[in-house]
Parts: structure tokens; sequence; C-alpha cells
């Protein structure tokens, strides 16, 4: 994904999903909500993690060039992305370098520490290795630490102090003077503090042909695993509420069907083609990386009969992308978790600058809190009709008027710290936050331009939000305003 400021990623956590939850690294305090409260503000300064897997870009040759990875452009001398049984890696493949380099053609802000996988390629002779930092943009470079010698026959991991105040890239330099011995590099992590000025994963973009021939993929259906949350209870997707009084009943609620997809819960619209919201339960066991951003779009099998299937590719070319509900990153610990956001039921026609950046700014942010030891439930929706993509103008609809194109784009989510009993660890001064912002592409990045109350979203879309809740909590959270940041 492209370099944004102002934004924040979480990375990962190896922690096993259960119903019961690890409290080990639970917060002491609750974010601020921005209107008062009790609460103690949670420190103004964020740390963040990071991880690079190379799990997302491609390059198979040794020659030099760029590669587009999650983190953002590389440039690779003598490298390449290898993914064969010889190639140690964590994932589907990792870099293998002869004597050359990978560097970062960005910077990023505030980086404490740097973690690197690393080991020898199959049987190959040992090798040596350096990092290197530059706080110039590149153009000059100073070495990390001593030479390595690399003689390992499976990953390990090994730590470098990096404590850079401003900005800072690095760079991996192969020395060895034989050109015969490879090594492997993978999982490199940066930690550090404040924003790190980097945007983390790859837009959800339509597809290549804009002439809208693309071959639509495949349908298919949903397979839930053990890592998708429970159907009831602490962590369930719709702990807090149904919001639309949603049914299984195609006779009455064709525009309001309620599907459960394990990793997701969310209300369907048959006319629209689209979600009218999806509702999820998020932590750091959500995204532990175990599989990287599989983009294998797909139209859902498991729709009633009669209601319009919409395809992989029934975006192409309408200067629309096809913008998740539950993102993508927000569901790393399956193949089975990814895939079932990549189904086009949880896709709405999103002006493309709306999605990759406003959008992915917010997204990003929670996945911050859930590092730092919160949980959150998340509602996404969307209402009326008419946005404006990066073609200009008012478009209402898509794929010949099949798919409603909304004129509005919402989320609200309830910020707590990790524990049991969620429903009755909501008080008046739990931080909520909620965010209305138009389907445009000339909006604001900045999400917190967009903050509502709850109860304005409630006024738009005639839900009711949080309907599990006392009545006397729903009133004081929904009518607080979030301070953002």
């Amino acid at each position: 994904m492209k370099i944004k400021n102002l934004l924040f990623f979480v990375a990962i956590s190896l922690t096993a999903v259960s119903c019961k939850k690890d409290n080990k690294d639970d917060a002491t305090t609750t974010p601020t909500n921005g209107a008062g409260g009790t609460t103690t503000t949670p420190p103004t300064v964020i740390n963040y993690s990071i991880t690079e897997n190379f799990d997302a870009g491609s390059k198979g040759g040794y020659a030099k060039a760029d590669v587009t990875l999650s983190t953002g452009a590389w440039n690779f001398d003598n490298a390449l992305l290898g993914n064969l049984a010889a190639d140690l890696k964590n994932g589907a493949q990792s870099v293998r370098m002869k004597t050359g380099a990978i560097s970062m053609d960005f910077d990023i802000n505030g980086l404490q520490t740097l973690y690197i996988k690393h080991g020898k390629y199959g049987t190959d002779a040992t090798s040596t290795w350096q990092l290197y930092k530059s706080t110039d943009g590149g153009l000059s470079y100073t070495q990390v630490g001593t030479d390595i010698s690399e003689t390992n026959t499976t990953l390990k991991l090994d730590s470098f102090q990096i404590a850079a105040t401003g900005k800072v890239r690095i760079q991996i330099k192969d020395i060895t003077t034989s050109a015969t011995p490879r090594l492997n590099i993978d999982d490199i992590t940066f930690k550090g503090t404040g924003d790190p000025g980097i945007t983390v994963g790859v837009p959800d973009t339509n597809p290549t042909d804009t002439a809208g021939t693309t071959t639509p993929g495949a349908s298919r259906g949903v397979k839930v695993d053990g890592d998708a949350p429970p159907t009831s209870g602490d962590n369930s997707n719709l702990l807090f509420g149904n919001p639309s009084g949603a049914t299984t009943s195609t006779v009455t609620s064709a525009d309001n069907y309620l599907m459960d997809q394990g990793y997701y819960v969310e209300s369907y619209n048959s006319t629209k083609a689209e979600p009218n919201w999806v509702s999820w339960h998020l932590d750091n066991t959500n995204t532990t990386n175990t599989t990287g951003r599989l983009d294998n779009f797909a139209a859902f099998s498991g729709l009633p009969t009669g209601f319009y299937a919409v395809q992989s590719n029934s975006y192409s070319g309408s200067g629309f992308d096809r913008g998740h509900n539950c993102p993508s990153a927000d569901r790393t610990s399956s193949t089975d978790a990814n895939s079932a956001t990549f189904l086009m039921t949880n896709m709405i026609p999103q002006a493309p600058q709306n999605n990759q950046q406003t959008w992915a700014g917010l997204e990003n942010y929670l996945r911050t809190l859930t590092d730092a030891g919160y949980e959150v439930y998340i509602i996404m929706g969307s209402y009326g009709s008419g946005g404006s993509g990066s073609q200009g103008g008012t478009t209402t609809s898509v794929n010949g008027g099949k798919v409603n194109v909304p004129s509005n784009v919402w989320k609200v989510a309830i910020v707590l710290p990790k524990g049991d009993a969620d429903l009755t660890r909501v008080t008046n001064a739990t931080r909520v936050i909620a965010i209305n912002t138009p389907n445009i592409n000339t909006i604001n990045t900045d999400w917190t331009k967009y903050i509502v109350t709850v109860r304005d979203i409630e006024k738009a879309t005639g839900y009711n939000i949080f309907s599990n809740l006392p009545q006397s909590i729903q009133d004081a959270i929904e009518l607080k305003t979030d301070s953002g940041i």
C-alpha cells in the first residue's frame, strides 16, 4: 500500500483464539471518550508494531528492481521473493538474496527496535550480511551492529536497536565474497513510538481491467474454523445487538436479511446488492498473520434463491473500489478467516480515496488499540444513494444498475480493555468512536474530521446501534463526540 502520513497500524500478536480471554496483557485503563468521564487517558503516544512478512509482493528473478510490499516499495538488488521448499519462510515466501541488498524506498518514523528473522537457504554455504540505517532518505547509510555470519538452518530471530527520533529507513546487505551462498530474510518487524507515517496493506482496488471484461472468479461459501468468534457471549459478533432487527426471512426481510458469516455478521440488502451493515469483534488474536492478504474476491454462493449474486468483477471500470466492510487485515488468523472478508457480500462500491486513505487510517488506528491491550466491537454500514468515484460526477449504481452506490459510509466502535463480561463492563464513560463520511473521492484523508455521535448515525439510518445495552447507558455513550486519536 502507498505510504501515508498520520496513519497507524497494529501488527501481529501470536495468541491463540479461544472463547475465554487471556487477560495477562489487559489494559488497566480505558481510552477516553472525548467528553469527560472518570476513566484514565491512555498514553498520548501509542507504540506501534509493524511486520513486513514479504507475502504480498512478487519477484521471481535476481535482477535489480523495485517491489511493492505491504509496507511500501523496496529495492531488491540480487534478491528475489522465494517460495521453494528450500526457502526458510514463515508464510508463503521470504527474501532470497545473494551478494547484494534489499533497501526500503520509504521512511518510517520513531523506529526504536528492529526484529529480523534470517537463515541459510537450503544447504548453501555460510554467508555474511550487515544491517544499515539511513536518516537522510537513503543518501547515506551507517551500519547497525556488527557483521552477521549466517549459519542458521532454521529461521532465527534477532533484534537490533535503532533508537531513531525522526525518519529512518533500513538496508540489509549481503557482503559475501562468493556469489554462490544464498540467505533468507523474513518477517522484519518495526517497533517504535508515535505515528509510523506509513499505512500497511494493499488497497482494495478495482480490477486492472477497466473495460469491464475481467472474467469473474468462481463463487464460494464460507468455511468457519475454530479461530472464528463465538456465536454468542463475549467476543461474539452481535454481542451489542442487531441494529436493524435483521432476520433470515426472505419473505419479510429480503432487504434486511441476516447472514452469519462466522467471522462477521451482516444485514444484507437484496435490492441494493450490498450490506446494510456488518458487525464484528476485534482483538489481537484476530490479526495473528497466519495468512497474508489473499485478494480472492468472489461471489457468495450461499445467497438465497432470487438474490442477485455480485461477481468479483462487477465493479470493474466503475471508478469505485471493492470496499471491505469487515477489513481483510482484521481477519488474518487463517486462510478461511481472510477468505471470508473477500466475499462480494462484504463489499460496497467505495470511492478510492475514501477507501484507501480515510477508512484505512481508521481501520489501522483501531488495530493499534488492540495491540495496546484493548478489544473493539465494530459495526460498519452505509446508506443513501449517489457517490463520486475516480471518474468524477455522481454515480447512483454500478454493474448495470444492479449494485447501489451509497452516499455515506459510517462506522461505530466500542473500545474496552481486554476482559470478560463485556456487556456489563460498558459504563457511561466507555469510549465509543463514531464516524460518518461522504462516499466521495475528494474526501479529507483524516478520519477524525468526520467524527459524529452514534445518535447521529441512528437518526440517519433508523437503526438502534447498541440495542443490547441498558437504555441509560445508550443515552450516555451515544450522545458523546469522541476526540479522535
